[in-house]
């Protein structure tokens, strides 16, 4: 009997790379995509084979790291969310011109609705961007089945690829059958050398390369066991159906769908396929988690005029997840009866946990800058992204990873007193520091709140970089000694936490308030296993 699992996507993905010889996963946590590296990190697979499975600092180095596995001929796999791979961009798309060694597959894991993210952004197009495949399963039973021919892709054109999940397929369940289990590559060093030094001459080569091997990967697609196209009798519309979109489409034909369908799970886009289906088929519907890109793409390829509608015409929604009812409207099918709302359904907004460290920090903070007419809190990533919320109302911008300090110096440089920010630990490992730096070198009139509990809590208790390390590292960047305090946020403690940063308000440069105590969920579970 074959061994079946019952496996969310993103742990039905980690196990197919495990059982396809994986020998390091490099990431840094990130809803929807932490799940992949956890799984890696519990399965005694990873331990009885030695595979690397440790946190990296941010995206970028995740990527380089594992581009360095790959170099050296083992299979790697670098997890993040959509807005890390923002972070991991150049390391990514160069990552295309040094080619790979060992198969390496970069997961970018997309968060429609933005159920815990800052943007809708569709990683697909950073696939296209840069030239690479790209696989985007429909199925959790796909997501396994993927990893291993995502490798073999990988290392049969020698270059990295690109695995895009979206939300409901990362946190969604299925029972996944397993194959084989492969044994890891050996060691060994790339045969063309040259075109890992991206110096302009080799790198004007290998761009040839790559642009020719591009035309095989668009074959690949073609003839993929992901991509199909099958036959309907009602040719008024063809359907394109993209991913988990393709499960929608089916939800709402429990039977068989009436009309041509045209799946896509790998990429380059199969023109061949689109083609037959504009030739046969009045209209075309392209229906796609994300962002319309296929359906931009669709409009590229075809010689004649075929009306193609989607998200950008109308029958789809242009923003947020896409539904079975959703893509039954775009069908015209009657819709199902809506059920109504629990009257009794109470709204429960998120907030921070009853003794978290941060509330304490929020607690004075609002405090004090309340004395100053004009003050400014910039805020960062992470569960003290919430003190913008009721009840601290605390935090004026929030942007991106490590956007704190250098939007609070930018904000000094035009004056603006006091100006403050507020990032937490791995944060401000991830991407705070250079800003730090910066600050420190313009001598800038900013105080920096590094609330510290120890972990990366927005995510589950990571491990964190800098832990233990924060006052060294500022100091290490140029920050005054005198002018980084420590605190233990604690209501007994509010009075120094006061007088602290009344004091560092005042101070005409760069000072640092490490408010430290560990994460209350995080302490639980430690206490628990004492």
């Amino acid at each position: 009997m074959a061994n079946k699992e019952l496996l969310l996507g993103d742990e039905a993905l980690a196990q197919g790379a495990l059982d396809a010889g994986l020998s390091g996963v490099y990431a840094y946590p990130g809803t929807p995509s932490t799940e992949i590296t956890e799984y890696i990190q519990g399965h005694p697979l990873t331990a009885e084979r030695g595979i690397h499975s440790a946190w990296s600092t941010n995206e970028k180095t995740a990527v380089e790291a594992a581009l360095g596995m790959s170099f050296a001929g083992k299979r790697s796999m670098v997890c993040m969310k959509h807005v890390g791979l923002n972070v991991a961009a150049d390391a990514f798309v160069n990552s295309a011109m040094t080619g790979a060694n060992g198969g390496m597959i970069v997961v970018a894991a997309d968060d429609p609705s933005m159920h815990s993210s800052q943007n809708e952004q569709d990683s697909r197009f950073y696939g296209k961007f840069a030239l690479v495949p790209v696989f985007e399963p429909s199925s959790q039973q796909e997501a396994y089945d993927m990893a291993a021919d995502a490798f073999d892709l990988s290392e049969r054109y020698r270059i990295p690829v690109l695995m895009r999940l979206t939300t409901r397929m990362a946190h969604s369940r299925a029972v996944v059958t397993l194959g084989e289990r492969r044994a890891q590559n050996e060691r060994r060093s790339p045969e063309n050398k040259r075109q890992w030094v991206l110096m302009p001459a080799s790198s004007r080569a290998r761009y040839d390369v790559l642009v020719e091997d591009h035309k095989r990967f668009e074959a690949e697609a073609e003839t993929s066991r992901y991509n199909g196209y099958t036959d309907g009798p009602d040719r008024t519309t063809g359907i394109i159906a993209c991913g988990i979109a393709y499960n929608y489409l089916m939800e709402n034909y429990p039977d068989g769908c009436p009309h041509p369908v045209l799946k896509i799970s790998q990429y380059p886009l199969p023109k061949a396929l689109v083609r037959r289906m504009a030739e046969e088929c009045g209209s075309i519907l392209v229906i796609e988690e994300g962002q319309p890109v296929v359906e931009e793409m669709v409009r590229g390829v075809l010689p004649t005029p075929v009306a193609v509608k989607g998200r950008l015409t109308g029958e789809l929604p242009r923003t947020g997840e896409l539904t079975p009812d959703s893509v039954r409207e775009a069908l015209g099918l009657p819709r199902h009866e809506a059920h109504a709302a629990s009257e009794v359904t109470v709204p429960r907004p998120p907030a921070l946990c009853q003794g978290c460290g941060h509330r304490d920090m929020y607690t004075v903070l609002t405090e004090v800058v309340r004395e100053y007419p004009d003050a400014k809190v910039f805020g960062d990533i992470g569960c003290y992204t919430l003190g913008w919320l009721a009840p601290f109302h605390a935090l004026d911008t929030v942007l991106d990873m490590g956007a704190s300090i250098t939007m609070a110096k930018g904000a000094a440089d035009a004056g603006q007193h006091p100006a403050v920010a507020v990032i937490g630990d791995s944060t401000f490992t991830h991407s705070g520091m250079t800003g730090l730096l910066d600050a420190v070198n313009a001598k800038a009139h900013i105080t920096v709140v590094i609330s510290d509990n120890l972990t990366t809590g927005m995510t589950g208790g990571q491990d964190s970089a800098g832990t233990g390390r924060l006052e060294r590292i500022c100091e290490g960047l140029g920050v005054e000694p005198g002018h980084i305090r420590t605190v233990v946020p604690l209501p007994k403690n509010h009075d120094e936490m006061r007088a602290i940063l009344r004091e560092e308000l005042e101070y005409p440069g760069v000072s640092v308030i490490i408010p430290r105590r560990e994460c209350i969920q995080t302490a639980k579970r430690h206490n628990a296993k004492k």
